[in-house]
């Protein structure tokens, strides 16, 4: 394992904990088209509360060296020392929830202007099977003018971050791992090995990898999607969806899932792969697409019964004023990416509500340019016709809502763990 120096392309919630990793051990270079991103990052701040800015410091390098440590820039040449190459780009979906490879076109081709003979180029980002060997590779070997197993070679690593888990971290993960030959199998597994301390398994194939990743979150969204058709049925026989959902937790086998908003970078995008790479080969995956279209309209579900509720409380919608508690797509988070409250906004603003949002975790300039909505870090001291409760951050777990509500006014706990009496809940 010497002489190796690694390049980090992406450092979002995937690349910069994984480049702090690797920083321990080895000289790493972070790469980001981000100048911002990497501005903060060179002062020590990470704006997504993966890494601490003590941590940041500790490994900080202020140029790219043979030293150990991380060395963050906005500049693609500065990754030309590198012979690791560890791309871990976002893999989105268009408004027609088709897989978007932008990205990993963009960031294959910054790794193939600098790639050298007998270096190794390792994805991380979560792709349908294939992406890697038929996508990926021709652009580094067209980019580069170097012939994939010859003079360069690939990898397959899936990213397992879970963002805002500080239990679960990068390094307490077992990772897959995968190479273009049997040899660079191994090569990318002693990488990963050598700081994973969860452990390691070698894959057969980049293919099989890549599989085994793009299955995890759609076996998670078919699962919730059970449960959130559960929680529509029982709510029709007035039946509390979470009693009957403990009750069936006692049996030893009983899957514990529970209904919500599946929104995210993973669960509520994944499935989306692999249904497009089944279609291609003529199959219609209905269970993960049906899966897909329950957890889509769960937003528009909540907005509905929310809606419901305040009519038969005799509120007045149109002009009523609701309160959204939480926008991020998960609970103590900054990530809000792919947001299912955004739905649930869009929803009761379609029928004339005046929707005021509150979050202390998300940023507000960053809602406001992903989805051009105005939102507050600060609990609004006013009076509102219904709040409604979508993330579960702790700082929401001890505030008393029902002196926020109105005469008659509505509270809706889409997460289930609000302590004092709600009219509504999934």
């Amino acid at each position: 394992m010497n002489n190796i120096k690694i390049g980090i392309i992406g450092l979002g919630y995937v690349g910069l904990p994984l480049a702090h990793l690797f920083a321990s051990e080895y000289p790493v270079v972070g790469f980001d088209i981000n100048t911002n991103r990497v501005l903060e990052l060179q002062s020590d701040i990470d704006n997504t509360n993966e890494v601490s800015r003590a941590s940041l410091k500790k490994v900080a390098k202020k140029q790219p060296s043979g030293e150990i440590g991380l060395f963050c820039t906005h500049n693609s040449t500065d990754l030309k020392a590198c012979n690791y190459y560890i791309i871990t780009v976002p893999t989105p979906v268009d408004r027609n929830n088709r897989p978007d490879l932008t990205p990993l076109y963009k960031s294959s081709e910054t790794v193939g202007e600098v790639l050298k003979k007998g270096d190794i180029v390792i994805y991380e980002s979560t792709v349908y099977p294939g992406v890697t060997e038929d996508e990926c590779i021709p652009v580094l070997e067209k980019v580069s003018g170097l012939t994939f197993n010859k003079d360069f070679f690939a990898g397959y690593s899936p990213e397992r971050i879970n963002p805002g888990d500080k239990k679960h971290t990068v390094d307490k993960i077992l990772k897959v791992t995968s190479g273009s030959t049997p040899e660079i199998g191994k090569k990318v597994d002693a990488l990963y090995a050598s700081v994973i301390t969860a452990g390691t398994y070698l894959a057969p194939s980049i293919k099989v990898a890549e599989a085994s990743k793009v299955i995890e979150n759609s076996q998670r969204d078919i699962n919730i999607a059970f449960v959130n058709e559960l929680a529509k049925i029982f709510n029709l026989m007035d039946i509390d969806t979470h009693e009957v959902l403990k009750a069936a937790g006692t049996k030893w086998n009983f899957l514990p899932f529970k209904p919500g908003l599946v929104g995210g970078h993973c669960i509520g995008v994944d499935p989306y792969y692999l249904a497009q790479k089944a279609q291609e080969f003529g199959y219609h995956p209905g269970i993960i697409l049906e899966g897909r279209r329950m957890n889509d309209g769960m937003g528009q579900y909540v907005s509905s019964e929310v809606i419901k509720l305040m009519l038969k409380h005799d509120i007045r919608v149109k002009g009523a004023k609701v309160l959204i508690l939480g926008i991020t797509f998960k609970e103590n988070c900054p990530d809000v990416r792919n947001t299912k409250a955004v739905d649930v906004i869009n929803g009761l603003k379609s029928f004339g509500a005046e929707v005021s949002i509150y979050d202390p975790w998300a940023s507000p300039t960053e809602v406001l340019h992903e989805y051009q909505l105005a939102t507050t870090d600060k609990l609004p001291n006013e009076m509102y016709d219904a709040i409604i409760l979508t993330v579960s951050h702790n700082e929401f777990l001890d505030l008393n809502l029902r002196k926020m509500l109105s005469k008659n006014g509505v509270l809706y706990d889409v997460k289930s763990i609000l302590k004092e009496r709600v009219d509504g809940r999934l």
